[in-house]
């Protein structure tokens, strides 16, 4: 490179000078070739490492890494939702539950070949709740299909038939012969009742040690005696009528006729009294069918079928969490009957003999049930498809008769 334009002067010093910045400038421009010769060639070899290390080994690693990550996301455990009401689900302990529901789930699970961990909800409301949020992958119960469930959740295919009854006190479903005792024990008539009946017996003995001595016809053996005097005395207090002869004239016939009056007295107040008592249970404990409800106070299981049906026929509810907190309000008179599915109740009444259970009334509300899952989850349909292969190769029929026998197919 050559300087134009140098300025005049001194023109040996000039040129000295000029022949510096020359060199100098030259020697520059030489450096910077090297240099950016020396990057170039750094990326050439950068490059050749990274081709040679994409060897097919490389390659199936960069392949398989995508595939590795997708088996690890289904390795992932399947959250379940369930309720606990026996004999669909029952807790053991520790995180493991039983029943019918959780034997059919299992067998569903096996096919689908998903690792899965239990979460226990405290009601029918909170585990659809659940399902709805994506909280839980599946719910796990007797879960009713209804048209507002199936608003904000997905069912599978219906797995077990069912329907409403109501439980009751053993001596209360229907106004029987234990539930008028229990009234006239209630009342005081049982006490009334056995004073009448020591009345009877000093009667008796009156009457034979009286006629023994006065009526030369009367049997002479006490127990012949005893025997027509306890006759005589049962007529007067049943049906008001002498069966003994007069043996003292008008005064007799006085005496008889006050024993009349005494009989007739005794008629009414037994009458009476039960007559009472069969109407008192009738009205406060007589239910036996759906139609005996209004008017009454109904224990049902909080965020069930059975709350929203006794709210929609206007029935006076009280909501528990479960079986044998309403069973304990009915115990204690705060309700006067438990309506819930039917099989729920049928199993705890069998299953709790001492409690004094019984179930009255044919089915009511007939429905289905089935598992839930958030609207947008991929397993509804596998599971369903699943369900009907259990349905048509019989285990689904097996799965019920364990639990509940040959009259439940």
């Amino acid at each position: 490179m050559r300087f134009r334009n140098w300025p005049a002067g001194n023109d040996a010093v000039c040129d000295h000078n000029k022949r510096i910045l020359e060199e100098g400038f030259n020697c520059s421009r030489s450096t910077t070739a090297d240099s950016t010769l020396t990057l170039r060639r750094g990326f050439i070899h950068a490059f050749r490492v990274i081709l040679s290390a994409m060897t097919p080994f490389g390659i199936v690693i960069c392949l398989l890494m995508p595939q590795a990550a997708l088996a690890q996301t289904e390795r992932t455990p399947l959250n379940i939702g369930v309720y606990v009401s026996a004999p669909f689900v029952e807790a053991e302990g520790n995180d493991r539950y039983s029943g019918m529901a959780i034997e059919l789930w299992e067998a569903v699970v096996r096919r689908l070949g998903q690792p899965y961990q239990y979460a226990e909800y405290p009601s029918f409301r909170e585990l659809v709740r659940a399902a709805r949020n994506d909280e839980i992958d599946v719910a796990v119960s007797n879960l009713t299909i209804t048209r507002d469930r199936a608003e904000i959740v997905s069912f599978t295919q219906p797995w077990y038939d069912a329907g409403l009854r109501i439980m009751v006190p053993e001596t209360g479903g229907s106004g029987g012969f234990w539930g008028v005792i229990g009234g006239l024990k209630d009342a005081g008539h049982l006490r009334a009742y056995a004073w009448l009946f020591v009345v009877i017996l000093l009667a008796t003995i009156g009457f034979t040690v009286f006629d023994r001595k006065f009526d030369p016809g009367f049997p002479k053996r006490w127990p012949e005696g005893i025997a027509e005097s306890f006759y005589h005395v049962m007529s007067i207090a049943t049906s008001g009528k002498a069966s003994r002869k007069n043996l003292f004239g008008w005064m007799g016939r006085i005496w008889q006729a006050f024993w009349l009056l005494i009989g007739v007295g005794v008629i009414a107040y037994i009458t009476s009294s039960v007559t009472s008592i069969m109407t008192a249970v009738s009205l406060t404990q007589g239910i036996g069918s759906l139609a005996d409800l209004p008017g009454r106070s109904v224990a049902v299981f909080e965020g069930s079928v059975s709350q929203d049906y006794m709210t929609e026929l206007g029935i006076e509810t009280r909501a528990y969490p479960g079986i044998r907190e309403s069973v304990d309000a009915l115990s204690a008179g705060r309700v006067d009957a438990i309506v819930g599915d039917a099989p729920v109740l049928e199993h705890f009444a069998h299953s709790n003999p001492g409690q004094q259970l019984t179930v009255v009334g044919n089915i009511f509300h007939p429905d289905k049930y089935g598992f839930a899952f958030p609207h947008d989850s991929e397993l509804t349909h596998p599971v369903t498809l699943h369900i009907l292969d259990l349905i048509e190769d019989g285990t689904l029929a097996e799965i019920r008769m364990r639990h509940f026998g040959d009259e439940n197919l």
